[in-house]
């Protein structure tokens, strides 16, 4: 949920306070990201994509955030006597959502000249 009111202006980002702070156990992170209806409801994106919280994140002021950027202005404000567009998220607005998360072992890789398999096509072949 939101924490506070924000105005956030048509290309321009924000930081959406959540009112909030976790102290993960070690080893594990949040991810946090939008919900599936933020960018229909705002005209906003996240514009880390996922955000990942780590375990060392625990500091008295390291409430979460959500960064955000405004591409469709929904609301329209008087500013210098000129109208802005953008989009207002309010108090309690419910912007994004997280997962907690074991943190990933480390893993190594192998360089290989071929996987010796056949091609499947990549991105939006299916």
């Amino acid at each position: 949920y939101a924490n506070k009111d924000v105005f956030v202006k048509c290309g321009e980002r924000a930081m959406v306070p959540l009112g909030f702070a976790l102290e993960l156990p070690e080893g594990w992170e949040g991810h946090l990201a939008p919900r599936s209806s933020t960018f229909k409801t705002w005209g906003i994106i996240q514009t880390n994509s996922v955000g990942v919280v780590d375990d060392t994140y625990i500091g008295d002021n390291d409430q979460w955030h959500m960064p955000v950027y405004c591409l469709q202005g929904k609301d329209i404000e008087s500013e210098n006597e000129e109208e802005v567009k953008g989009t207002w998220i309010r108090k309690g607005d419910k912007i994004g959502q997280f997962r907690i998360m074991e943190v990933m072992p480390e893993i190594e890789f192998e360089e290989v000249e071929s996987f010796g398999n056949k091609d499947r096509g990549g991105f939006g072949t299916t």
